[in-house]
C-alpha cells in the first residue's frame, strides 16, 4: 500500500508539472501539410508519458527560475521511433536539467509521420522542428532569449530529427517570409538515429520515408551525408552496446564533422544500451555535466 501511495503521488506530481506548462501551438493559423485526421487518429498518452497521434504540434516552455536564466535556449526532440514521443524520459527530465544551468527549454511535441494526416509525411517532423526554432527566435525578446544561442537536442529518432534540423536548415520546408535563421546555434544528439543506410534503425527509417523509398530520399535523410562546414557545433552521446540504434550512427556523423571541420565532441560509453535518457546508470560519468561544460566553453551559457 505504501508503494502504491508513493507511486500515485509521483504520477500526480508529474501530471501537475506537465499541466503547469502551457503548450504553445506552432501553427495558430492552421497546420501546414496536413489532412483531416481519421476518427481513430487521436492524441493519446500512456502511463509512461508516451504520446502518439499528434495532430496539433506544440512547444512546451520550461523557464529557469527568475535570476538564473542566461539567455540560452534549446528545443528538445523526444524519441520514439517516429511512432510516438517519450515525453518524460526524453522531455521533462531533460528540460529540468537545462533549467538548472540557466537554459530555457522548449519540449517539441511534433507530428509523427503518417500519410493518413499528412500530404507529405517525410517532411512533417522537420516542418515542426524548423517552426519551433523559428518561433523561439521570433519571440526571443519576450522570453529573454539570445537569438544567437538557440540550440536543439534530440534522442533516438528525435536525434534523427535534431540532426536533420542541423543539416537541412537551408532546405526550408515552412513559410519563412521574414527570413529568420532556421540554423540551430548548436546541436546535441543522444543515441541518435543518423543513417538510413547499412546501420539504420529500420523502424525509424520506414516510419519516416516508407519501406520502398527511392535511393535519393534514403540519401537525403542519411544525415551523415548532409554535413557541411556550416553544420552547427555538435555534441554526441552513445553507448557501444546499443542494441537498437548501432553506435555507428554517431561515429559516422562525427567522422563527417571531422571531414568538414565542424567543431564538437563525442562521448561513447562502453555500456548503457539504448534509451537511458538523462542518466546512464551503468557509469559514474554524467554526460549532461560534460555537455554543460562544453556549452560553457563555447560561450553559450554566458549571459550577454
Amino acid at each position: 500500500m505504501k508503494f502504491i501511495c508513493l507511486f500515485l503521488l509521483a504520477m500526480g506530481a508529474y501530471s501537475l508539472s506537465f499541466a503547469q506548462h502551457t503548450q504553445i501551438p506552432l501553427y495558430p493559423n492552421g497546420v501546414p501539410n496536413s489532412k483531416p485526421a481519421p476518427k481513430d487518429y487521436v492524441e493519446e498518452t500512456d502511463k509512461d508519458s508516451f504520446i502518439d497521434g499528434v495532430t496539433v504540434p506544440t512547444i512546451i516552455p520550461y523557464f529557469p527560475p527568475k535570476g538564473n536564466a542566461n539567455g540560452a535556449a534549446v528545443v528538445i526532440c523526444p524519441g520514439g521511433g517516429y511512432i510516438g514521443l517519450s515525453m518524460d524520459n526524453e522531455g521533462t527530465q531533460i528540460a529540468a536539467a537545462f533549467n538548472k544551468i540557466g537554459v530555457t527549454a522548449f519540449i517539441l511535441k511534433y507530428r509523427l509521420p503518417s500519410d493518413s494526416v499528412m500530404v507529405d509525411q517525410t517532411i512533417g517532423p522537420l516542418q515542426d522542428a524548423q517552426r519551433a526554432i523559428q518561433l523561439v527566435r521570433q519571440r526571443a525578446a519576450e522570453w529573454g532569449i539570445d537569438t544567437a544561442r538557440v540550440g536543439i537536442i534530440g534522442f533516438s529518432a528525435g536525434g534523427h530529427l535534431a540532426s536533420t534540423a542541423a543539416t537541412h536548415f537551408d532546405k526550408e520546408v515552412i513559410e519563412n517570409k521574414k527570413h529568420i535563421s532556421l540554423r540551430p546555434s548548436f546541436a546535441v544528439l543522444v543515441y541518435p538515429v543518423i543513417t538510413f543506410g547499412q546501420w539504420a534503425h529500420v523502424g525509424s527509417k520506414e516510419n519516416l520515408i516508407g519501406k520502398n523509398a527511392p535511393q535519393a530520399l534514403v540519401n537525403l535523410y542519411s544525415n551523415e551525408k548532409q554535413v557541411t562546414p556550416n553544420t552547427p557545433p555538435t555534441f554526441l552521446v552513445h553507448a557501444q552496446d546499443d542494441g537498437l540504434v548501432p553506435v555507428q550512427n554517431s561515429l559516422m556523423f562525427y567522422d563527417a564533422m571531422l571531414k568538414n571541420k565542424v567543431k564538437g565532441e563525442i562521448h561513447i560509453y562502453q555500456s548503457g544500451g539504448h534509451g537511458f535518457g538523462l542518466h546512464n546508470k551503468v557509469t559514474k560519468d554524467d554526460w549532461f555535466n560534460s555537455l554543460a561544460k562544453w556549452m560553457d566553453g563555447n560561450g553559450w551559457l554566458k549571459a550577454k
